[in-house]
């Protein structure tokens, strides 16, 4: 069976991304910085899930108020993996949190820190919260086979500046930016939702199925 790496923090946070691995036939393995993940010899490939803010140092900004205090330990841990991952042509599925990191890494790549009416937490964390429209010509366009996708959403920052070598993927109706990719990679896709929460819709579980298939 197939390993896959999910980068977390907070325990009570990671059961839907490691239920939407192993539903889909594969091996999900945590990592925490608690772990101080080495190498991703062994793994087949790399989700990085959501979770609390970048620090802004990392592309050259400093806190804003409303920021949440840093957790350097994490950023370490997923940046060094993100970037053997892609060293490696490891295929990458990025979540949230995932997405801005996988962006600041990337050349000129920014975010903004804090934006309003995007964070939404409804008892059913499956339920949309608005739609976005899908680019033709990506692979999210290419798995999902729709020019709009319903996706929920609970992030109070995006993508400011898209990082050097990454196209847009989705957007939403405000201009938010909600999907990016790496097109020189077999597989690095990052979306702003939370599609393991939402694994009952076709649409979202093609996702995960496309990532698995890389692997």
């Amino acid at each position: 069976m197939k390993r896959i790496a999910i980068t977390y923090s907070n325990p009570a946070k990671l059961p839907p991304y490691a239920d939407a691995i192993r539903a889909l036939g594969a091996e999900p393995v945590p990592v925490s910085p608690a772990d101080g993940l080495v190498s991703l010899d062994g793994f087949a490939g790399l989700l990085v899930s959501g979770g609390n803010d970048v620090n802004p140092s990392l592309y050259g900004r400093t806190p804003e108020p409303r920021t949440h205090a840093p957790d350097d330990a994490r950023d370490s841990l997923e940046a060094g993996a993100l970037r053997e991952a892609f060293d490696r042509d490891l295929p990458v599925l990025a979540i949230c949190r995932g997405m801005q990191l996988f962006n600041v890494l990337h050349s000129g790549g920014t975010l903004l820190q804090h934006i309003e009416g995007h964070e939404m937490r409804p008892p059913d964390a499956s339920l949309p919260a608005h739609k976005v429209t899908v680019s033709e010509g990506t692979w999210l366009a290419k798995i999902s086979g729709r020019s709009e996708l319903p996706v929920n959403s609970r992030h109070h920052q995006a993508v400011s500046t898209v990082g050097e070598g990454l196209v847009v993927s989705a957007v939403a109706p405000d201009g938010i930016i909600e999907g990016i990719e790496r097109p020189d990679r077999r597989f690095a896709v990052a979306v702003q939702w939370h599609p393991e929460d939402q694994l009952r819709f076709a649409e979202h579980r093609r996702l995960f199925e496309a990532f698995l298939a890389e692997v």
